[in-house]
């Protein structure tokens, strides 16, 4: 079975595949500072919950883009479950698609990977993490380009950090635009200010590359917000641990 490891900026996702099939996925608060047996400790415990074993594992790759974690993963992975990781952004690990721009981050192209794979024509993926990325995928499955917004639930802390007056707030969906009530209010221009900003920078793409596309939401709060957006044609929440498995499973061919 294989170890499939997103580390993102807020979370780290562990997945576990049986070939194409996903048999667990858990997800933890990042912390660079957090050790491969503390890790390890977590993980085999819920693993154990789904009936699954260190010993299961024979095989793990690793897509971060918070290097000082990278060391702790790994070792997680050679020392907890005997397996040398691929890693998303070596020299030898094969992609399989052409990337066309610069400094883009391991997990956008592990979602250009899972997208193209998955979903037919020209794309945009729009992945809801710490930062809010819109990634453009040519037909051939070439990395393009993108959009990089201020992810949600950062402009909510970023609202009330910066405000005297302002709680922290959840993320919701209003049932209503205008708010009668400060919480309200600002659960509105939240939401709907995303809601609008997604549909608009879609439709911004779609117009510079000149055709429609097929856009997939992916990230934790892609649901909520897919729901509202019509732009948004697919939820897809294990779009990242499936392409971490797609990318094993080819350079492993």
């Amino acid at each position: 079975m294989l170890l499939a490891i997103d580390s993102g900026n807020t979370n780290v996702v562990f997945a576990v595949y049986d070939g194409e099939e996903m048999r667990g996925r858990w997800r933890a608060s990042s912390d660079a500072r957090r050790t491969a047996d503390e890790y390890a400790v977590w993980l085999t415990q819920l693993m154990a919950l789904d009936g699954l074993e260190a010993s299961d594992i024979d095989g793990a790759i690793i897509a971060s883009v918070v290097p000082p974690s990278v060391y702790g993963l790994k070792t997680l992975c050679s020392q907890y479950f005997g397996v040398r990781p691929l890693m998303i952004g070596d020299p030898d690990v094969d992609l399989g698609i052409e990337v066309r721009a610069k400094q883009v981050g391991a997990d956008r192209l592990v979602n250009a990977v899972a997208g193209h794979a998955t979903y037919d024509g020209p794309l945009i993926i729009i992945d809801f993490g710490t930062a809010t990325s819109f990634d453009v995928i040519g037909p051939d499955g070439g990395y393009e380009g993108g959009v990089i917004a201020p992810g949600v639930n950062l402009s909510v802390e970023a609202l009330y950090q910066a405000s005297a007056q302002l709680p922290r707030i959840g993320v919701v969906r209003p049932k209503k635009v205008i708010g009668k009530a400060t919480v309200p209010a600002m659960q509105s221009g939240l939401y709907w200010g995303y809601v609008a900003m997604i549909d608009g920078v879609v439709a911004r793409i779609e117009a510079e590359t000149g055709h429609p596309m097929t856009v997939i939401a992916t990230g934790g709060l892609a649901p909520l917000f897919a729901k509202a957006c019509e732009s948004i044609d697919h939820s897809d929440p294990d779009l990242t641990a499936r392409g971490l498995a797609l990318i094993y499973r080819a350079n492993q061919a």
